[in-house]
């Protein structure tokens, strides 16, 4: 039985290191995508339950359990702030400190935004690079010839023949209660239920406020993240070597003559 235990927690190590490594490479794959957000890897341990008879040890199942191993939590993100690269883009937008801009899909449902690349839509309405709207309707003049946006998210433009500027709307930010809670749904975009939201005081001391110009780089330090893929492959092998001593043993045990 404990050679057969061998297997098993070679198995879920084996399996707990290949889904580590499929995050790691997951965030360096993302390394130079705007605004992207890190994972963390953490580990438990599964805790071996002892058999309730014979018979029941005498079960894959039931070997599995007295065996124990290892799982991987599932990752988390971190969210902290990424550099912020000065791009000299109008139209480029970057977020400093904590908040998300929402957005609106092409079904209208809600989605969070840690900034990027804007556009004006064939519809007039101010949106990401994706033509996904932002959520505070902006509508931009035809005759506009430039964009300015603050810190407060006030967003103002100016008119061909006019000196003059006019504000057209405001970029407000918001903030889940539950950072962890957020889905992320791909293109940099998270999902999040509503009821979760509150607004902030965008460009208030100790609060998001928006970077026009600008774009947020990824969390991603390529040499932690180097370093922590060496690791989880000298424990894959590990795993891979103690699956391999099982193997030894069991076929030592099955050449034994009497």
């Amino acid at each position: 039985m404990r050679m057969n235990g061998a297997f098993y927690v070679g198995a879920t190590g084996l399996d707990a290191q290949q889904r580590a490594l499929d995050v790691v490479a997951h965030d360096i794959a993302n390394l130079n995508t705007t605004a992207f957000k890190r994972s963390a890897i953490r580990f438990s341990e599964l805790a071996g339950t002892p058999p309730s008879s014979e018979i029941d040890r005498a079960s894959p199942q039931a070997a599995a359990q007295l065996a124990g191993g290892v799982a991987l939590n599932a990752p988390s993100r971190i969210w902290s702030q990424g550099d912020l690269h000065a791009t000299g883009n109008a139209m480029d937008i970057a977020i400093q400190g904590n908040g998300y801009i929402e957005t609106l899909d092409a079904s209208g449902q809600t989605a969070l935004w840690r900034g990027g690349a804007l556009k004006v839509g064939d519809d007039g309405y101010l949106a990401t690079a994706d033509g996904s709207r932002l959520r505070a309707m902006i509508s931009v003049p035809q005759d506009a010839t430039g964009l300015t946006i603050g810190r407060d998210g006030t967003v103002t433009a100016q008119l061909a023949g006019d000196k003059s500027t006019r504000e057209i709307g405001r970029i407000d930010l918001v903030m889940a209660k539950n950072p962890d809670q957020l889905q992320d749904a791909g293109g940099g975009y998270y999902a999040a239920d509503p009821a979760d939201l509150y607004n902030m005081d965008t460009g208030q001391d100790g609060e998001g406020a928006l970077v026009q110009g600008s774009l947020e780089q990824s969390n991603v330090q390529l040499s932690d993240e180097m370093v922590t893929l060496l690791l989880l492959q000298r424990s894959y092998a590990a795993n891979a070597q103690l699956v391999q001593a099982g193997d030894q043993l069991m076929s030592i045990a099955n050449n034994l003559r009497r």
